[in-house]
């Protein structure tokens, strides 16, 4: 029999997996906690960015992240609590963000993933865009 609430524990630990990965600048290690249907989504309001929307597979998430760099120079992320509830985790965290101009702040974020089997099979980034758009355009 399974110990209750151990696939939990291993959704969370697929999560922190992911996190590890983006702050290592491992797209293939990221990739690999993300089904390869994975939704990938972000405010529509970063849409003039190229950043918005839902990004769909590996593929989408690789064009997502290779968009990054053109709009900040730098985005550190820092899970600070993981919320589990079956097949949903929720990490609430804050990011780093450097814009192009050198100007540096940090925001709050949460996110939404929702697991399957042992990986991610959708990722929501909700935040602040009224705040990522000051600073983008400083």
């Amino acid at each position: 029999m399974d110990e209750p609430g151990r696939a939990n524990r291993t959704n969370v630990e697929t999560v922190r997996a992911a996190y590890r990965a983006f702050h290592d600048r491992d797209v293939d290690a990221l990739l690999a906690t993300l089904d390869i249907d994975v939704e990938w989504v972000h405010p529509e309001g970063m849409d003039v960015y190229g950043l918005g929307g839902t990004k769909n597979g590996h593929l989408g998430v690789r064009e997502f992240l290779a968009q990054v760099p053109a709009v900040l120079s730098g985005m550190q992320l820092e899970p600070m609590e993981f919320i589990g509830s079956g097949d949903r985790i929720v990490v609430l965290g804050v990011r780093r963000i450097t814009a192009r101009s050198g100007r540096a702040e940090t925001h709050r974020f949460v996110h939404s993933w929702t697991m399957r089997d042992g990986k991610a099979v959708r990722m929501e980034d909700i935040f602040d865009t009224v705040l990522m758009h000051r600073l983008i355009e400083s």
